[in-house]
């Protein structure tokens, strides 16, 4: 089974993500249902690895908090392979995806080779015309979402099919436990 650990996304968020989509072309476009915000891509693992990582994101405390999504940019530089959506610098966001992590590591998985970069991918690009990145870029700088609660986290499956991924929520774990404190880093 394909794993990954992320925030969901509020209809009205996610909505609002929807004009962004346009205006590249050959861009495939995530459909409302593939929007999420990832804190940790784990991969393939068995059943039994299944069980391991659902008990240790199980036992994360961590308390609920208001996140934004704010900004968009690009992953691949010269050669961009996706368009995503930012989030506003958020401490809160960062402690939880850094026990996220953690856990996943605990039970045997290996680190994420990827450093940690809140986005939510809102395009897959193969071979995009250069010109029409940096002017979906430049036309979108200024995106905002309304501010919402982040009061869960989600452990989601995904298959791989010509039509691209489709996820499914495997378990939920809810927010809400001690208070975050810089000084628990």
């Amino acid at each position: 089974m394909r794993l990954f650990v992320a925030l969901s996304l509020p209809g009205a968020v996610a909505q609002s993500l929807m004009p962004l989509q346009g205006g590249v072309p050959g861009a495939r476009w995530q459909s409302r249902e593939q929007l999420h915000l990832t804190l940790r891509f784990i991969g393939e693992v068995s059943g039994e690895d299944v069980e391991a990582i659902d008990d240790a994101l199980a036992g994360i405390m961590a308390p609920d908090f208001t996140l934004q999504l704010h900004g968009v940019g690009q992953f691949g530089n010269a050669q961009p392979h996706s368009l995503w959506a930012g989030v506003r610098d958020n401490p809160a966001l960062d402690h939880l995806q850094r026990k996220v992590d953690n856990a996943i590591r605990r039970v045997g998985q290996p680190q994420d080779a990827h450093k940690f970069t809140p986005h939510v991918t809102l395009a897959r690009l193969r071979h995009p015309d250069p010109d029409k990145v940096i002017e979906w870029l430049r036309y979108n700088a200024l995106y905002a979402s309304a501010e919402f609660e982040a009061g869960a986290f989600h452990l989601y499956s995904s298959k791989l099919t010509s039509d691209g991924s489709i996820y499914r929520v495997e378990e939920d774990y809810p927010l809400g436990g001690h208070d975050y404190d810089e000084a628990d880093d």
